[in-house]
């Protein structure tokens, strides 16, 4: 059979990149995208084109977490940080973490594995170019993969969920060019926290993506 895997996919270059790279190595892929009272629902749109283009399976959840409004990115009424490139994920932790999203998104995606008899869940995390989230970090995707040994049915019986994050050590341009031998179809991607018509250009998602693309001197089909 098949091995299956389940992709955590908002739509963004990270995780359509993961998703590619999972179809790559032989995944049965199903996705999984989540909107949390996030400010908009343009990267759920994204999520679903590229799962279209992938021709995967997609689940999308509706979760309702008052608390979450403590990240500007799920309160409009919060400012977006608008940091110089060079300061973005070496200072405090920025007000666009989002408490606790990982381990709630992964514990979903666990769920699902278990019940569909996947062997991995991939994640598009990144430790090298990115905010500084603490759910983000090698050593917690590492802790979450023990978790997943233990608390689940699969991990019990012998056959434990992996934990896949094939993005974590790269930075962005090496994303871009990765993605660019995937195949991945940049044009429908999204990254902007704003949700705008256009990406706004300011904020943390974007100015990263776009150093990717400027290093990698490749045109953002997105744009």
């Amino acid at each position: 059979m098949k091995k299956k895997a389940v992709v955590l996919l908002s739509g963004g270059l990270d995780s359509s990149t993961a998703l590619y790279w999972a179809k790559a190595r032989g995944y049965d892929c199903q996705g999984l995208s989540i909107f949390y009272g996030q400010r908009h629902q343009r990267e759920l749109i994204s999520a679903r084109a590229v799962a279209r283009q992938a021709k995967i399976k997609t689940h999308q959840i509706r979760l309702n977490l008052s608390w979450l409004k403590a990240s500007s990115l799920a309160d409009k009424t919060k400012k977006l940080p608008n940091l110089p490139l060079s300061k973005i994920g070496r200072g405090p932790i920025p007000s666009t973490y989002v408490p606790g999203r990982n381990t709630v998104f992964l514990s979903l995606a666990l769920s699902l594995a278990d019940a569909i008899g996947a062997q991995a869940i991939v994640i598009g995390a990144n430790a090298l170019d990115y905010s500084g989230y603490p759910d983000c970090r090698p050593a917690y995707l590492n802790a979450f993969e023990r978790l997943a040994r233990l608390g689940t049915k699969s991990g019990v019986m012998g056959s434990p969920i992996k934990i896949l994050s094939p993005l974590l050590h790269l930075d962005k341009e090496q994303i871009v060019r990765l993605a660019l031998n995937l195949n991945v179809p940049l044009k429908l991607t999204w990254s902007c926290y704003a949700g705008k018509k256009h990406p706004c250009g300011q904020c943390d998602s974007c100015k990263l993506r776009a150093k990717g693309f400027l290093i990698a001197k490749i045109k953002d089909p997105a744009l």
